[in-house]
């Protein structure tokens, strides 16, 4: 559900004003009219935005596929605050693409604030090897919450958020526990941003910059029909043939999944990132792991694979994708991804991206990527569930096969004509 891209110029967003400053000004903007007049851009109309998470992100038994894709682009001042914890917290892997802001933001953290965002990383991030910003989003998006006001009463009562996550694939009773370990340091945290008229900052130095960057990209979206390229790849119709892309300024270097045919993406990144994120995202889960047992028993026949194992448990905590589970799902729609990125002409080549992307950790996708060029998939129209489980039970990707075809993969790449 995550990808992590390379750091972009944000100059190219627009430019850095002091913090400090436009916080200072003390005009008290009446924020809860601007996701009125801007949380919506979708070819210039305003269309509210309430949750639309969807239920049944995964096979159905839908036959009938989607033919066109319908984009829809918009700001969201929530997902874009979630984010922005990422960087609150100090942790220096975010600090490195917001220095300025972190910079900017540290001397006003009163003692109560850092407290609770140092427990926020403790909880999510070192001891659950998490990642605060996506973990945070999903969870909101099950809601919604447009304000501080929205957010900090979910925290208060959040029944119905649970109850909105528990119709969608992404809820577990242990990801609830957490999420309930970390109310307090939320509500204390968000508290803070409230006090320090953070809502009326974003608005007016923040939401500009996205929302030049929607008018920017939205006028080329249509010529992209990804949602049909996305089924034809999975086997299965998406619950809505929708993608809605919340554009934001703090979501670096994630590309995000929340529930419902949406996902995250950053200002800073060029239109081909945005497309690939389009693509990728709306692939997650490609597979109800949970509710099959024959898939579950044949992927884990891929824990007596010690090249991919190794990669699974020795890479960066940081990139996430720190579960044997969360590893093969994000591999694998890697690997389908890379097939439509390159039919869209959309595509980085497959050999840099895989030695580029994350320490070169995605060992699976670059088998899987190739066994799937091999056998012209998905010529036959099946789950792309039914075409795993066939090519790990043929022996093509079982135990052992794993490295053979990677370090064949790249030798091959090695003879090409330059």
């Amino acid at each position: 559900m995550i990808q992590h891209h390379p750091q972009w110029n944000r100059n190219q967003a627009g430019g850095n004003r002091s913090i400090a400053s436009a916080l200072n000004q003390g005009d008290k903007m009446n924020y809860k009219l601007a996701p009125k007049l801007a949380a919506v851009i979708f070819y210039g109309l305003i269309i509210s935005a309430n949750w639309t998470g969807a239920v049944g992100e995964v096979p159905q038994g839908k036959t009938q596929l989607h033919a066109t894709t319908n984009w829809r682009i918009e700001p969201s001042f929530k997902f874009d605050l979630l984010c922005f914890l990422n960087t609150l917290t100090g942790d220096s892997f975010y600090v490195e693409y917001y220095p300025n802001e972190y910079r900017e933001f540290k001397p006003l953290l009163t003692p109560a604030a850092q407290a609770a965002l140092a427990d926020l990383k403790r909880k999510i991030k070192d001891e659950n090897q998490g990642i605060i910003s996506a973990s945070l989003c999903l969870y909101f998006s099950a809601t919604d919450d447009q304000t501080l006001d929205d957010m900090l009463k979910t925290l208060k009562n959040s029944d119905r958020m649970q109850s909105n996550l528990k119709q969608t694939p992404y809820y577990s009773e242990e990801d609830w526990r957490l999420f309930e370990g970390v109310r307090e340091d939320l509500k204390t945290i968000l508290l803070f941003l409230k006090n320090i008229q953070f809502e009326s900052y974003w608005a007016r130095n923040v939401l500009p910059r996205v929302s030049q960057k929607i008018r920017q990209i939205e006028k080329d979206l249509p010529g992209y029909n990804v949602i049909k390229e996305v089924e034809i790849m999975l086997g299965f119709a998406l619950p809505s043939n929708r993608i809605t892309v919340f554009m934001l300024y703090y979501s670096q270097p994630h590309g995000i999944k929340v529930t419902g045919t949406r996902f995250l993406t950053d200002v800073a990144w060029p239109f081909q990132i945005v497309l690939r994120n389009a693509v990728h995202e709306m692939m997650h889960p490609p597979y109800d792991l949970a509710h099959d047992p024959e898939l579950k028993k044949t992927l884990y026949l891929l824990k007596q694979d010690q090249f991919l194992t190794d990669k699974i448990e020795n890479h960066n905590p940081a990139f996430g994708y720190n579960s044997f589970e969360g590893y093969l799902e994000e591999d694998c729609v890697q690997a389908l991804e890379q097939i439509i990125d390159e039919k869209l002409k959309i595509e980085k080549e497959a050999h840099l991206r895989w030695k580029e992307s994350d320490d070169g950790m995605h060992v699976f996708a670059v088998a899987l990527y190739r066994v799937m060029k091999d056998e012209n998939y998905n010529q036959k129209g099946e789950l792309f569930r039914d075409f795993l489980v066939r090519m790990i039970a043929s022996g093509r990707l079982s135990p052992g096969n794993i490295k053979k075809i990677y370090d064949d993969f790249y030798l091959n790449s090695e003879k090409q004509p330059r």
